[in-house]
């Protein structure tokens, strides 16, 4: 196992993956999980490893909302080391057909499950003389798993004891109504704090 890892900390290190494709309405280049696999495929030979990727389908048991759950493993055949990522169908997406939503979940799915495997920094290059735009924001948004009903428990225990309900968001996707309920408990919170002041 520690050759493996050995092997992994030197693809990690040398790896490159062009950011081969364009946004034009952020104006940012970014890469995709083809990206990813092509700069790989060198190392695969040289040091004797295959990297796979299996994807699994499941429905959060709270909120119903189908989730993709991909799996980038690094193995020398006998040992492997596994980095995952759980991205959320977004069955609301308009203009998109049921087939393109788990398509482009799937597509996140990989790509950021490579980038946790392979230790591949995501943000806009510094030189591509892009700025900053609400895309990325979006790709991060369609990441974030949905909350659990135990995690949304803790939630609401976190906001009524004053937490803010913008580092759940950070974290974890909320449906409209997991939100709302969040707001009320933030300002049933202040309204107590007043009374307390008062």
């Amino acid at each position: 196992m520690k050759e493996l890892n050995q092997k992994l900390a030197i693809v990690q290190t040398e790896l490159k993956a062009k950011k081969s494709s364009y946004n034009s309405f952020g104006k940012y280049y970014f890469r995709k999980s083809e990206d990813i696999l092509e700069a790989i495929k060198p190392f695969l030979v040289k040091h004797g490893v295959t990297v796979t990727i299996n994807e699994e389908l499941m429905i959060n048991d709270f909120t119903q909302v189908p989730m993709m759950k991909s799996t980038a493993t690094f193995s020398d055949g006998e040992n492997a080391i596994h980095a995952t990522a759980l991205v959320g169908v977004d069955l609301n997406q308009k203009g998109m057909q049921t087939a393109q939503q788990f398509g482009a979940a799937s597509t996140y799915g990989k790509k950021y499950a490579l980038g946790n495997l392979l230790l591949i920094d995501d943000t806009e290059d510094a030189d591509s003389g892009a700025k900053p735009s609400g895309a990325i924001d979006k790709i991060k948004a369609a990441a974030k798993p949905a909350i659990t009903a135990d995690q949304m428990k803790k939630a609401e225990e976190y906001v009524s004891a004053g937490g803010e309900i913008k580092a759940i968001a950070s974290k974890y996707k909320l449906t409209s109504v997991q939100e709302n309920k969040l707001v009320k408990l933030k300002i049933k919170d202040e309204q107590k704090g007043n009374t307390k002041k008062a």
